[in-house]
């Protein structure tokens, strides 16, 4: 398994390195740049808010359906027409809810059409991922990852054409969530056909009694992913609630955490790909110890050298990203890209005990990180503003990620592995002091510098054996 799991996640992460990237910093940046800090800070304020929603528009179908169909591959011709049913319905109340609270938040008039059509957009990316979650649980792992960026290639053709085709002077954020919308639906279109090689016959129904009963199944995951949602998003939408140049400061926030949901894909691949491997494991009652740990170091070497780069060049990176960027953005980023390191944890152990149903104890857990994360950002935001939301960011993802671990521990009976944890505490301190000084006195220009901490980072890696150069060659070459 672990030789499917790393196959798979290089496969993955290749495709996500050579598009994603180019999206978010050719074309969501470039749309940021040339609409403003303001007009984007309120298009990211109302993104979080729609965002923060969409538990009604998913409910929790997402991870139970890849979950069931990973162990249950025969289910998908009776699973497929209900939920597809299912998710018509949970659509229209969520529109019908983000509407609702939006007036009730006090939202202005001329809000409700960005509104809308964000809500609109949030319901096809829903309905785009129950479509992958079918493929990923079927076990084609390499479509699912094609389907994974469809949406951004297509945006970037289409935004490019916007952008550089001679419109870019009347640029307007409607037409990036219109491009968004446009996208979403090609490649559903797209899952869809894949998925429809494996169904025998589709015959769309409406059974209150099938749906009433998955309704009780999905609940508790759909209260792990709003928690989770929550907790994570929350900040943005309080920042531009909370502050007189709520905007302004709500574009600054989002241009720093541009980077970390560039990092957070990573941990978002992993988690879509160990969600499958992790249930069948736990099914068949295999050891998932070793796909466990060699996930987690796998992420954690990468994000390490990332967050640790991206920290000490904070400010050169915020200044040739944006325009209107100072230091004082590169302070948010600083906070934001250090919470990285926890956020890819999370994704490892999150999804473990997702696979394990363990459900109870992680809504526990995200109930306490959102009091936390509302709590500290009530007491920060008017004084410390976006800053202070990223400093609360960072404190509730280390504080989630260190309890998920203990959780992890006494539910599969794990002994604490002290030298490994010695080993990548050496490791991460090694990597800063080496950061720090090509920070300091790097002989190159600092993207070169930036570069050379982060492949400083992964070749340390191998000294301090957390990867083991003929282990992997090994795992590449024999079965699975």
């Amino acid at each position: 398994m672990n030789r499917e799991f790393l196959v798979n996640i290089i496969f993955l992460i290749s495709i996500n390195v050579l598009i994603k990237p180019f999206y978010l910093f050719g074309i969501d940046r470039t749309v940021q740049n040339e609409v403003g800090p303001e007009s984007y800070g309120l298009y990211f304020a109302l993104f979080n808010f729609t965002f923060m929603l969409q538990i009604l528009n998913d409910f929790g179908i997402q991870n139970f359906n890849s979950k069931t169909i990973s162990q249950n591959r025969e289910k998908l011709d009776q699973f497929f027409p209900n939920f597809i049913t299912l998710k018509l319905l949970l659509g229209v109340g969520y529109l019908g809810l983000i509407m609702f609270i939006g007036k009730l938040m006090g939202y202005e008039a001329n809000y409700f059409h960005l509104l809308f059509l964000l809500a609109i957009n949030w319901i096809l990316i829903s309905f785009t991922f129950y479509l992958r979650s079918n493929i990923g649980g079927l076990g084609m792992y390499r479509k699912d990852s094609i389907v994974s960026v469809l949406d951004k290639l297509f945006m970037i053709l289409i935004c490019g054409i916007l952008l550089w085709g001679g419109f870019r002077e009347n640029f307007k954020i409607e037409w990036f969530v219109y491009a968004q919308a446009f996208s979403l639906v090609l490649t559903a279109v797209i899952a869809f056909l894949i998925i429809n090689t494996k169904l025998k016959k589709i015959t769309f129904q409406f059974n209150p009694s099938f749906l009433k009963n998955i309704l009780k199944q999905t609940w508790p995951y759909a209260l792990v992913i709003f928690l989770m949602t929550l907790y994570a998003r929350v900040d943005a939408v309080m920042v531009e609630r909370m502050l007189p140049d709520g905007k302004y400061e709500a574009g600054v926030y989002a241009s720093a955490y541009r980077l970390l949901d560039a990092g957070a894909m990573l941990g978002f691949l992993f988690a879509g790909l160990l969600l499958p491997m992790f249930s069948r494991m736990i099914k068949m009652k295999e050891d998932i110890g070793d796909l466990l740990q060699f996930s987690f170091q796998v992420i954690w070497v990468i994000a390490i050298s990332i967050a640790t780069a991206s920290y000490f060049f904070r400010f050169d990176l915020m200044n040739w990203l944006y325009t209107d960027a100072t230091n004082y953005w590169g302070d948010v980023l600083g906070y934001l890209m250090i919470s990285f390191i926890a956020v890819s944890g999370i994704a490892i152990f999150g999804t473990l005990l997702t696979a394990n149903g363990s459900l109870k104890k992680m809504n526990l857990l995200f109930v306490i990180g959102v009091l936390l994360n509302i709590i500290f950002n009530y007491l920060f935001i008017p004084t410390y503003k976006a800053c202070g939301s990223a400093m609360v960011t960072c404190i509730t993802q280390f504080f989630v990620f260190f309890v998920q671990i203990w959780i992890v521990k006494s539910e599969f009976d794990l002994k604490i592995n002290f030298i490994l944890i010695l080993k990548i505490l050496t490791y991460a301190i090694t990597v800063g002091v080496i950061g720090w000084l090509i920070a300091q006195n790097g002989p190159f220009i600092w993207q070169v510098n930036f570069l050379i901490v982060i492949i400083s980072g992964l070749m340390l890696s191998f000294i301090f054996r957390l990867f083991k150069p003929m282990e992997l060659i090994q795992l590449l070459k024999k079965g699975s």
